[in-house]
């Protein structure tokens, strides 16, 4: 059974040979192969290579075109810091639409054209070409508020919710037309998962996430199934207040982060497949392959049968191969509960 394979009977609630293994790698991919993070974001053909040498290395399930989140921003027109090993950041004290009135003239960039968003299609298209026929190819996009955020700056955003809130739904409208044809595009390009990744709505709280948030996202999903496409939802930071919320958006993987991998199944239910969530940097990074099997073992007894193993978040760049050979031995090595 191929990755392949396996993702799509597990979605279908088919028997599977063992746990999938999706961890997201990205500064720790360029390391791989000895790339600049510079050239990883900025060049699909180095990100490309990085995934598929991670991805063979560790027996990984998927590769991803994740790689940093201003891309959008940055073909809106956003100033964007970029660093030789480092992701690239939003300038916060510049921001695009630090005058709101900025949002009514601002047209959303193509990503069938030269930018940063074109970069990731074509990296999709590349990861079709070389291994679409054995990998899950996962594309990405940003949330609505994670790329309001973006735009706006976070802090300003924030107060909008308050101050402005008409604001707030105008832009997030805007949002939801530039990720949708961004999704569209690499869809095109032969991604088979979607990745939406919302970090700053976990800093909103639970009643501004019900009220602004999650209708967005729910919209933004079920476009993405339109599609054709399956989602994978990943919130950074501790979502416990929200878990409910995400569980009721119909994504076929969430992430858990920073909440407890028990309160994220009691929250979304039996059926709701749940990625996570050892911490990267005390355990993926500083820990021991038997405090990682450990670590995991406890994310699975709390999560299963529909669970697949990976870190709350990304893969730290000097995490030791050891480590990752420990969460590639306990997926290759377990199959979910419903299979035993």
């Amino acid at each position: 059974m191929n990755s392949r394979e396996r993702f799509f009977s597990m979605l279908e609630g088919k028997p599977v040979d063992r746990l999938l293994l999706m961890p997201i790698t990205m500064m720790f991919a360029a390391k791989r192969i000895d790339a600049k993070y510079f050239d990883y974001v900025t060049n699909h053909h180095v990100l490309v290579d990085a995934q598929i040498a991670t991805a063979t290395a560790f027996d990984l399930d998927y590769v991803s075109c994740i790689s940093d989140p201003t891309r959008e921003a940055a073909d809106c027109g956003a100033a964007i810091k970029f660093y030789d090993n480092q992701p690239p950041a939003i300038d916060e004290t510049n921001a695009l639409l630090a005058d709101k009135r900025k949002l009514g003239q601002l047209k959303a960039p193509s990503p069938y054209k030269e930018g940063r968003m074109h970069d990731r299609v074509r990296a999709a298209a590349e990861f079709k070409n070389r291994v679409g026929e054995d990998k899950i190819i996962e594309g990405w996009i940003e949330g609505p508020c994670a790329e309001a955020a973006d735009l706006r700056g976070i802090s300003a955003l924030m107060l909008d919710f308050i101050d402005d809130p008409q604001f707030v739904l105008d832009l997030f409208e805007f949002v939801l037309e530039l990720e949708l044809s961004f999704a569209r595009a690499q869809a095109e390009a032969g991604v088979d998962l979607m990745g939406i990744g919302d970090a700053a709505a976990s800093l909103v709280g639970p009643a501004l996430y019900e009220d602004f948030v999650l209708p967005y996202q729910k919209r933004m999903v079920n476009a993405l199934h339109e599609m054709g496409l399956k989602v994978r939802l990943h919130i950074c930071g501790n979502t416990s207040r929200i878990l409910k919320g995400m569980g009721s958006l119909g994504c076929e993987i969430v992430d858990i982060d920073l909440a407890s991998m028990a309160d994220g199944r009691e929250a979304m239910g039996p059926d709701q497949i749940l990625l996570g969530n050892i911490n990267p940097v005390k355990v993926l990074l500083d820990g021991t392959p038997e405090i990682v099997t450990d670590a995991i073992s406890r994310c699975h007894e709390q999560t299963a049968p529909r669970f697949i193993v990976g870190a709350g978040c990304e893969v730290p760049r000097d995490t030791p191969d050891e480590n990752m050979y420990a969460l590639r031995d306990y997926a290759q090595s377990h199959t979910p509960a419903l299979n035993r």
